[in-house]
């Protein structure tokens, strides 16, 4: 596996199972449902957890093992799970952590997916939420109940990439003895690290950047070994685990994530300052844009902006209908972290299960369009945008 010495981009390359007497140089594919035992002894010593070994794929598997190991050294956790897809690392996190009666305390701008979890499905089991506008921590400690468990937070956010002060929520959520869970997802591991900003646990959804090729679903939860293993506990018997292919895919794609995501930010920077100045944008969103309203806080805790760009094209929804029938090259998708550029519209999309005043409230408007920015040559991205607006 892993040594602590190497960089970041030397670890994701030769973090790597041990070799097989076949010597190979890639890390075989492991598509097996279970795993043999050598006797009867090695078969209870097993079950019992005495021992640390692979029993079933659902539990274990040694290319998700190999991909969990990659993830918690970038982020400097402990241990991790593996599922899925992004949201069923959201939900079995809270699943596992919560009992019926407790209380979240989270930031207002999340994923549309996640706000339905809060308000449409947690509630079944008598577990609430309240929720905090990105700019107004301060009054955070106003909504903790004797009943709060944990402290939730997206940065960059989704879609309105707004960026919150991670060290500043990790301080609320030591004072008041909550877990602290940070969305990682925007971000990468590549560009920041919430552990290191005090977080207890970091959440990704591995279908963006982290496969970065619009191929896989896959989630994984990392943190310390004491809440790990109960969102594992939690997770073997519920079964979301991550299938053997999907970790094997996303483990070498962790091998190319810097590279890639260096690029993304290049070219999303590049993007977002050529739209700044154009006549027919009313307003434009990057973290390492000096106009964002928290730009500090974003070259505090990121290593780069990320690859979301937000803007708002003026005339409102009529406009923006035009606009995304105009784009000829980029995807009309509603994925992101892709090499291929995406442009969505949330209002319609993502975000279409809230109401007007509810997107209003997370900073999306009408005329609102999230670019994913992917790895095609930055001028003929602005170019199709151009022709778009045009």
């Amino acid at each position: 596996m892993g040594n602590e010495k190497n960089k970041f981009e030397t670890n994701a390359i030769r973090t790597q199972l041990n070799r097989t007497e076949n010597l190979e140089h890639s890390v075989p594919l492991y598509l097996t449902s279970s795993f043999v035992f050598e006797d009867a002894e090695d078969m209870r010593a097993s079950f019992a957890e005495e021992k640390q070994r692979n029993v079933y794929s659902r539990y274990s598997n040694p290319n998700s093992s190999e991909f969990i190991e990659k993830v918690c050294q970038m982020e400097g956790a402990e241990a991790g799970y593996a599922f899925a897809s992004g949201m069923s690392a959201v939900f079995s996190t809270f699943a596992a952590l919560l009992d019926s009666g407790d209380h979240i305390v989270s930031a207002r701008s999340v994923f549309g997916s996640t706000h339905s979890l809060f308000t449409n499905f947690l509630p079944k089991w008598n577990i609430e939420h309240s929720y905090f506008k990105v700019d107004e921590v301060e009054k955070i400690s106003q909504l903790i109940r004797p009943n709060t468990k944990i402290l939730y937070a997206e940065t960059p956010t989704n879609p309105g990439v707004d960026v919150l002060d991670m060290e500043a929520l990790a301080d609320i959520a030591k004072k008041h003895n909550l877990t602290f869970i940070v969305d990682n997802c925007f971000a990468s591991p590549y560009l920041q690290q919430p552990i290191k900003s005090g977080a207890d646990l970091v959440i990704h959804s591995g279908t963006k950047l982290m496969d970065g090729q619009g191929r896989v679903l896959a989630g994984i939860t990392v943190g310390s070994s004491e809440l790990i293993d109960k969102i594992y506990r939690f997770s073997r018997i519920t079964g979301p685990s991550l299938s053997p292919f999907n970790a094997w895919v996303l483990s070498k794609s962790l091998e190319t994530l810097s590279v890639r995501v260096d690029r993304h930010c290049e070219n999303a920077l590049k993007l977002a300052e050529y739209l700044e100045g154009h006549a027919k944008v009313n307003w434009v969103k990057y973290p390492f844009l000096k106009s964002h309203p928290q730009y500090e806080i974003a070259k505090k805790q990121m290593k780069a902006g990320g690859c979301v760009v937000a803007f708002e094209v003026k005339g409102g929804l009529a406009a923006g209908q035009k606009f995304f029938d105009s784009i000829q090259m980029l995807s009309l998708s509603a994925n992101l972290g892709d090499t291929r550029s995406i442009v969505t519209h949330p209002a319609s999309t993502t975000h279409s299960k809230l109401t007007t005043e509810e997107r209003s409230e997370t900073g999306i408007t009408d005329g609102m369009v999230r670019v994913s920015v992917g790895l095609e040559h930055v001028d003929d991205i602005i170019r199709d945008i151009e022709q778009a607006l045009g």
